[in-house]
This record gives structure tokens, C-alpha cells and sequence, in this order.
């Protein structure tokens, strides 16, 4: 008998053994919900081990600019590796946080794309309350933007002319920029590991 309920194929038992193995999945948009939850997986993880390596693995369009922020600081502030992976897209706020990974442990699978583009906000109102988003969207343009050079090595004028329009990049392409280190090869490359061990590829 067929369900008239469209129940989650991925659904929370599914993160839980995941989580288990200190495993995290961003799978669509990174929202307000996701976000939050992503941010305290993290923390948790890291208290409970700060050796072990955590891995954080990617399938989304993009999403939110606050929540991807938080998400690096918290990458940034853990002692233990984390461990970024793409599979199918990642796209804008999904790409920053591939390159936002511990440098070294950044992978793509062979077939996944990365988008980077600069993202847009929705301004209106009166010309003065224009003005004040419009500067305050500037200003996290060049926030965005300036992490993303670091993270990849690349000079800001050039992540800024590169990020105008959509650009998409395949593995080989996004390893070329500075988004992952490594092309996925072996499975040991995307499973945790319980100690800090540097996989060649």
C-alpha cells in the first residue's frame, strides 16, 4: 500500500548512526533549522574527543551566510580536524564550507561540482533603510569574500572577479583554486579518523 507521506528517506535514525561515527551531513539548504544543528553537533563532538577527527560532508545548494559563518568559526575554534567532503554540489554557501575545512582534509568525489558566486539579498524599503542594507550587504560581500581567499590561497581580486557571476568548477578544477586538497581516491579518505593521520593522495 503506497504512503500518501513523504517520510524522509534520510531520516533523523539515519543521522544518529552517522553522528555515531562522527559524521555530519549537510544535505540541501543550510537554514536557520539545519544550521544550529550542525554548529552543536560540532561542539559536542569536539568536547567528547577533541583528537579524533570529525567529517563534515556536503550536498547543498547554499543557503544561509549566518549560519556558514558561525559554521567556520566553529570549525576554526575546535581542536580536532575537520574533515570537509562534496558530494554532489556544493554550492555558495556550501562551497565556503568545503574550503572552510581543516587544510589538508579537504576532498571532492570525482564527479561533484562546486558553484561559487557572491549571493544576493533582498532589500527594500525606505532609501535610507536601502542605503543601511545595501552597506551592511557590502560589508558581508567582503567578509565572505576575504575568507574564502584565505581559505583557498587565491588573491581577493581575484576571488572578487571570479565570484561576479556563477562560476561552477568541477573536482579537478576546485582542487586547481583551492576549495579541496584531494580528489577522492580511497575510501579511507572520507571515514574519521580517531587519531590526527595525514592521508596522502
Amino acid at each position: 500500500m503506497a504512503q500518501d507521506d513523504k517520510t524522509p528517506l534520510f531520516n533523523w535514525h539515519t543521522r544518529e548512526q552517522l553522528l555515531s561515527r562522527r559524521i555530519l551531513v549537510l544535505d540541501g539548504p543550510l537554514d536557520d533549522d539545519n544550521g544550529p544543528v550542525l554548529m552543536t553537533q560540532l561542539l559536542t563532538l569536539a568536547a567528547e574527543d577533541a583528537e579524533a577527527g570529525i567529517s563534515l560532508w556536503i550536498h547543498s545548494p547554499g543557503g544561509s551566510v549566518a549560519a556558514m559563518l558561525a559554521i567556520r568559526d566553529i570549525i576554526r575554534l575546535v581542536p580536532c580536524t575537520v574533515s570537509t567532503l562534496a558530494f554532489g554540489i556544493a554550492c555558495s554557501a556550501g562551497q565556503f564550507l568545503l574550503s572552510a575545512g581543516t587544510k589538508g582534509h579537504r576532498y571532492a568525489l570525482p564527479h561533484s561540482r562546486i558553484l561559487m558566486h557572491q549571493g544576493s539579498a533582498g532589500i527594500g524599503g525606505s532609501a535610507v533603510e536601502v542605503e543601511l542594507q545595501a552597506d551592511d550587504l557590502r560589508q558581508t560581500v567582503q567578509t565572505v569574500l576575504g575568507l574564502i581567499a584565505e581559505d583557498t590561497g587565491q588573491p581577493y581580486e581575484r576571488v572578487y572577479e571570479d565570484s561576479l557571476h556563477d562560476r561552477w568548477f568541477t573536482a579537478a578544477q576546485a582542487k586547481e583554486y583551492g576549495f579541496v586538497d584531494h580528489i577522492v581516491d580511497a575510501f579511507p579518505q572520507i571515514v574519521p579518523q580517531r587519531q590526527r593521520i595525514g592521508i596522502s593522495a
